[in-house]
C-alpha cells in the first residue's frame, strides 16, 4: 500500500504544471505558442529568462519533493526510484492537461538530485557544455540523459537508481523525438531565438 500512495503522490507532485500556471498568468498559453511545449525550453522563448528560470527551479523542486516524500513513507529504494520516476512521468503527461506536459528534464535533475547528486553532478555539466557548443536546449537535454544513464552505470549507484537513470532517459530521448528530427533537417530553434 505504501509503494501505491508513493507512486501517486510521485505523480502528482510531477504533474503540477508549474510551465502553464506561470506563463498563463502572463496571458500566454504555453500550448499554443512555439514548440507548444509546457516546458522551461518554451518558456524560455514565451516569456523571457526569468519566467524560465523559476520553472527549471519549481520543475526540479517537485521531482525532489517526490523522492523525499517516498522516503518518509518507506526504505525501499525501489519504491522510492520508482517514485521519482512517477513524477518524471507526472510531469509528461499531466492529467490537468489532457496528458500533454513537458519533456521531463529538469523533474528528472530534482529526482536524481536526491538520489545520485554526483551523478547528476555530471549530467548536469554535459548539458551546460553541450548547449554551450551546440546553442540547441534539446542537444543538452538529449546528451545530458545519456550522460546521466553512462555515469549511473559505470558509477558507484545503487542498482535501482542506475536502472532508473537508464529508464529516465530513453523517456527523455524519446520524448525529444521531434527535436532529433528538426535537428537533422537542421530546423531546430538555437538558444536566444525568439518564437
Amino acid at each position: 500500500m505504501q509503494g501505491v500512495i508513493a507512486l501517486a503522490v510521485g505523480y502528482f507532485l510531477g504533474s503540477i504544471p508549474f510551465a502553464f500556471l506561470l506563463t498563463r498568468s502572463r496571458g500566454i498559453d504555453l500550448r499554443d505558442v512555439g514548440s507548444r511545449n509546457v516546458g522551461a525550453a518554451n518558456v524560455l522563448r514565451a516569456a523571457g529568462v526569468v519566467p524560465a528560470s523559476a520553472v527549471v527551479l519549481l520543475d526540479a523542486g517537485k521531482g525532489a519533493l517526490a523522492v523525499l516524500a517516498a522516503r518518509l513513507m518507506t526504505d525501499d529504494l525501489v519504491i522510492v526510484m520508482a517514485a521519482g520516476l512517477a513524477a518524471i512521468i507526472g510531469h509528461i503527461y499531466p492529467v490537468w492537461l489532457g496528458f500533454r506536459g513537458g519533456k521531463g528534464v529538469a523533474a528528472a535533475a530534482g529526482v536524481f538530485a536526491m538520489l545520485a547528486p554526483f551523478t547528476t553532478m555530471i549530467a548536469a555539466l554535459v548539458f551546460v557544455g553541450a548547449v554551450f557548443v551546440t546553442r540547441f536546449i534539446s542537444a543538452g537535454s538529449m546528451a545530458a540523459a545519456i550522460a546521466l544513464a553512462v555515469a549511473a552505470a559505470v558509477g558507484n549507484v545503487p542498482g535501482p537508481v542506475a536502472a532508473g537513470a537508464l529508464i529516465a532517459a530513453i523517456v527523455i530521448i524519446q520524448r525529444h523525438r521531434d527535436n532529433l528530427t528538426r535537428l537533422i533537417a537542421g530546423t531546430e530553434r538555437r538558444i536566444g531565438l525568439k518564437l
